[in-house]
């Protein structure tokens, strides 16, 4: 049943165009103890068909503009391939902390925005 309510949760973050990532990473990590390059590659397993319906309901709803996509996605193929290069020579632990703090830095800016709008 955890697994089941932890998709349904990351579904809900990636249809959001978030990225459900950030919450299936962790969640898998931290209840199943799974090893971080494990858990990422099932993120990315995950991610294809989620991430196509998301794009199928964005661009129903005209929330995509096709060029400048083209040019992001191209650019981050690029980057996939290097950051995945580097992702294996690193250890698991490395590799978590490095996520780790991506999130942290991911939150910090996001509570800094709220705060800021509410002045």
């Amino acid at each position: 049943m955890l697994t089941v309510i932890i998709g349904f949760l990351s579904g809900i973050i990636s249809g959001m165009g978030i990225g459900g990532g950030a919450i299936l990473i962790p969640a898998l990590i931290l209840t199943y103890g799974i090893e971080q390059k494990l858990a990422q590659g099932i993120n990315l397993v995950y991610f294809l068909p989620t991430a196509v319906i998301a794009l199928i309901v964005h661009i129903k709803k005209k929330n995509v503009d096709i060029k400048t996509a083209a040019i992001i996605g191209a650019c981050g193929i690029i980057g996939a391939i290097g950051g995945s290069l580097i992702a294996m020579r690193l250890s698991n632990h490395s590799l978590q902390r490095f996520f780790g703090i991506f999130l942290l830095l991911i939150g910090i800016r996001e509570i800094y925005k709220g705060i800021k709008t509410d002045s």
